[in-house]
This record gives C-alpha cells, sequence and structure tokens, in this order.
C-alpha cells in the first residue's frame, strides 16, 4: 500500500476528537463564531435602540456585505498562495477589533454620535469575514481528519446557538459594552488556537498566476459544475429572500413585546435546530436522494418562515425558528459535503471565497432585502413574502438544475 494511500486509511480510522489540528481547527471555529454571533446580536439591538426603524437593521446587512464582495475574491487568493494559519490569526486579529471599536463608541470615550460609526466598523468585520471560511475549509483539508466534517458542522451550528444567547444576556444583565468586550475577548482566543496549531502547509508555488487570471480560474470551475453552482444558488437565494433574523429585534420589540433575553433566545433557536439536525446526520449521513433531501429542506425551511411571521406567541417564534434551523442544517451540511468532494485542493482557498460570496454575503444582502421590503409591505408581510419566494426558488432550481435533482452523493 502506497504512503498517501495509509494516510487515507489512518485518516479513516483515527477518531477526529484525538487529532491535535482537528481539535485546535474546532476551536478557531467555535471561537470565531462565538465572537461574531455576539457582536452580531448586541449590534442589532443597539442600532434598534437608537433608530427604532426595521430599515437601519437593513443597513447593517448592507454595511457588511459590500466591502465582504470586494475582498472575498482576493481573500480565496492570498489562502490559496500565503501560509494559511498565519493569514488566520490576522483575520481573527482584525475580528478582536470591531467589537473594540464599538466598545469604545459605547461608553462614551470618542465624541462620536449616531449610528454611522456602528456602519463603519461593520464594514471593518465584513473585510475580516471573508477570510474566515476560506482559511477554516483549507486547514481542514490539511489536518487529515475525513471524518470529522459532520462534528465540524456540529461546532459551527453550536457557535451559532450559544453566541446568540449569550451575546442577549450580556446586554440585558450587563450591558452592551460588557457584550462587546466579550466578543473581542473569545476573537483573541481564536488568534491563541490558531498560534498552537500544527499543521502542514501546502508548497508555497515558485511562480503564482497572475492574481486576476487565478481568481478566473476558481470562477470557471465553480460556474462549470452544474451540481456545486444549483446548490450554492439555492442556498443563496433562499436565505436572500426568506431570511427573517435580521428583522429579530423589531419583532421581539414590536410583535412579542420581549427584551434582549428573548431577542437572543430567538437568534439561537434556528441554530439549536440545526445542532440537533447535525448530530442526527452524523450518525446517519445522506447518500442516496441527497439532491432531492437538499430541495426538500429549503422548502420546509421558507414554510417555516412564512410560519414564524404569523406567530404570536414567544414560545411558537422559538418553534419554528428552530424548525427551520433543522432544514437549513441539512442545507449546510449536504453543501458543505459537495464542496469537500468535488474541489481539488490547489483551489480550496478560491471556491470556498466564491462559495462565501453566495452563502455568506446572502445573510447581509437577506438583512438589506428584509429591512427594504419592511419598510415597503410592513414587518409582518415582507416576511411572509420572503417565505412564499424561498418555495418558488425551490421550484425553480428543481427544474433548471436536473443533475441536482438526481444527485447521489456516492457519484461524486
Amino acid at each position: 500500500m502506497s504512503t498517501d494511500a495509509s494516510a487515507a486509511v489512518g485518516a479513516e480510522t483515527v477518531s477526529p476528537l484525538r487529532n491535535r489540528g482537528f481539535l485546535s481547527l474546532m476551536v478557531y471555529r467555535i471561537c470565531t463564531m462565538l465572537s461574531y454571533q455576539i457582536v452580531a446580536v448586541t449590534v442589532g439591538w443597539h442600532v434598534y435602540e437608537v433608530t427604532r426603524q426595521p430599515f437601519a437593521l437593513g443597513l447593517i446587512g448592507l454595511a457588511e456585505v459590500l466591502p465582504y464582495f470586494c475582498v472575498a475574491p482576493f481573500a480565496g487568493y492570498l489562502v490559496d498562495h500565503l501560509p494559511r494559519r498565519k493569514l488566520g490569526m490576522v483575520a481573527c486579529l482584525g475580528l478582536a477589533l470591531t467589537p473594540l471599536l464599538l466598545m469604545v463608541l459605547t461608553i462614551g470615550l470618542l465624541p462620536i454620535a449616531g449610528v454611522w460609526p456602528i456602519y463603519v466598523a461593520i464594514a471593518f468585520t465584513g473585510m475580516v469575514r471573508a477570510f474566515l471560511g476560506p482559511v477554516y475549509n483549507a486547514l481542514f483539508a490539511r489536518v487529515n481528519c475525513s471524518r470529522g466534517a459532520s462534528l465540524g458542522s456540529v461546532v459551527f451550528q453550536t457557535g451559532l446557538v450559544i453566541g446568540p444567547a449569550l451575546g442577549g444576556a450580556l446586554v440585558g444583565v450587563a450591558g452592551k459594552a460588557a457584550a462587546y468586550g466579550t466578543g473581542a475577548a473569545i476573537a483573541l482566543l481564536a488568534v491563541a488556537a490558531l498560534a498552537s496549531m500544527r499543521v502542514t502547509e501546502p508548497p508555497q508555488l515558485l511562480q503564482r498566476a497572475p492574481i486576476f487570471a487565478s481568481i478566473g480560474e476558481g470562477l470557471r470551475f465553480v460556474f462549470g459544475n452544474q451540481i456545486m453552482l444549483g446548490a450554492m444558488a439555492l442556498d443563496m437565494f433562499s436565505v436572500l429572500l426568506g431570511g427573517a433574523m435580521s428583522m429579530l429585534p423589531a419583532f421581539i420589540h414590536d410583535i412579542l413585546h420581549y427584551g434582549p433575553e428573548a431577542l437572543g433566545i430567538l437568534r439561537a433557536a434556528p441554530a439549536a435546530g440545526a445542532v440537533l439536525m447535525g448530530l442526527w446526520l452524523a450518525r446517519h449521513p445522506p447518500q442516496r436522494n441527497a439532491g432531492r433531501l437538499l430541495l426538500y429542506a429549503v422548502a420546509g425551511f421558507g414554510l417555516c418562515i412564512i410560519g414564524f411571521a404569523l406567530s404570536r406567541q414567544l414560545w411558537l417564534s422559538a418553534l419554528f425558528l428552530m424548525a427551520s434551523g433543522m432544514c437549513d442544517g441539512v442545507s449546510v451540511v449536504l453543501r458543505s459535503t459537495i464542496l469537500q468532494l468535488s474541489t481539488p485542493d490547489h483551489l480550496r482557498g478560491r471556491v470556498s471565497s466564491i462559495n462565501g460570496i453566495f452563502i455568506g454575503s446572502s445573510n447581509e444582502l437577506g438583512a438589506f432585502e428584509s429591512g427594504l421590503a419592511a419598510r415597503l409591505l410592513g414587518l409582518v408581510p415582507s416576511v411572509i413574502f420572503g417565505g412564499c419566494m424561498t418555495l418558488g426558488v425551490v421550484a425553480a432550481t428543481a427544474k433548471l438544475a436536473p443533475k441536482l435533482r438526481r444527485l447521489d452523493l456516492r457519484d461524486l
């Protein structure tokens, strides 16, 4: 048996929990997610507290996604051509800078008022976040732990559960400054996790392709793969049109009449559902009819969003959001599996960045779309409209991407 084959067998048989590189990578992932989510909850409450306008919540997403779009293609190129671990450490330092700036603004050390400084700080987060996903995906391929994909998804979703709940509790009990400070401290823990990580980096190329030609190579790969492109587009447009998370401060304050603690509960509910689904999928990984399962899951997501919009009880709203997270958890696992199985190692940074543009940016663009729709249609009708549009996206994808509809993961 060859050395590469022996390593592959070892990767299949060794538990991920006994792989130190994998464990360090999981600490990095959950810390970056916790920091980001704590700051996201705090910023949402902060902006709505100042403005009382749902449209102002939508502008948070726009402030983040525009710089993200500008930086993401170049981030993928850098991840493929520079030491990935060190690049991730720099990105985590940047992730800590935003909440530190917001904490200084909150306690009044700078004579600046209004919400525009918050938007500026969030814009910087958008630039930094463009590196976090590609670094994770590229390092994951190097820790030689093929059994860790489902656990990685569970860790990610666990951060989505704990982060919003912790952020809401911190705002309600200790105030916004304490929440921002906690977000900064956790981001610094992510720096420490990467600093202690031992991983082999791919050899650096002596001759590098021009940057725009290199980015174009990644784009051609994605757009030439109907299954990958269909999965990315399905997730992007469903979240873009059907997302309701950015409007939660308005729902909490105007519809359900609760405080920031309830905001943390509702922000955490979808991720709680996704964690449960991720744990189940880790024991029962989908193989056959994966494409149909993906379409059904996204359709279920749209129906849950409609149910949430119609709810007037906190527990029922949380239940609908948890169910939406279970549906989204199926989508996340399937899309991540497609990405890992279909992408060659030398393209992982660029393909991951393109995936981030499709998926990561859809949350922020969806926040802007939700704020604009709420301004035009009203808060509740806008969310119902988004859920109906999600169902339309599923129908269109099923028709336009037959390879995705017939996907069996064993064929990848």
